[in-house]
This record gives C-alpha cells, structure tokens and sequence, in this order.
C-alpha cells in the first residue's frame, strides 16, 4: 500500500513539473510576442526610425511584418519544444 501512495506522489510531481515548464515556455513565448508586436512596432517605433529595412524603417517593419514572422517562429519554437517535452515526460504521442 505504501508503494502505491509514493508512485501516485511521484506522478503528482511530475505532473507538476510538466505543467510548471509548460507555463514558463508559454510565458516566454508571450513575452518575446509582446515586446516584438508591441515594443517594436508601436512603443519603440520612433527610436526604430532611424535603421532602414527594405525602403521603410524598422519600426514599420517590424508593425507590418516583423511581428508576424515572429509570431510564426514562436508557434514552430513552441511545437518542438513542447514534443521534446513530451518525449522527457512520456507523455509523447507516437
């Protein structure tokens, strides 16, 4: 019976674990896509004015595109580190 109580607070804390890095990456994403959407695109704009990115400056840039490029990095940065995930947690489907 106590080896049935020790394997059930086992799973419980790597469950715990699992979602815990879970939160950190999405947090991470999140911020990295606020900073570039939001930072660079409309806060830091009139700094970013200065460089010049394929006829336009960087702050239009990146409100145009580089927050969208971005964005499509992170999705494919969240899918492969949530599958290596999976894989160090078992909980990966094959």
């Amino acid at each position: 019976m106590a080896d049935q109580s020790t394997t059930s607070t086992n799973v419980g804390e790597e469950a715990k674990t699992y979602w815990a890095t879970n939160i950190r990456i999405i947090s991470v994403c999140l911020v990295i896509w606020a900073l570039v959407s939001f930072g660079f695109g409309i806060i830091l704009r009139p700094a970013l004015q200065s460089i010049s990115v394929g006829g336009t400056d960087l702050g239009f840039w990146f409100a145009q595109q580089g927050s969208i490029l971005v964005f499509l990095a992170l999705i494919f940065f969240y899918a492969w580190r949530m599958n290596k995930l999976d894989r160090e947690h078992g909980v990966d489907e094959e």
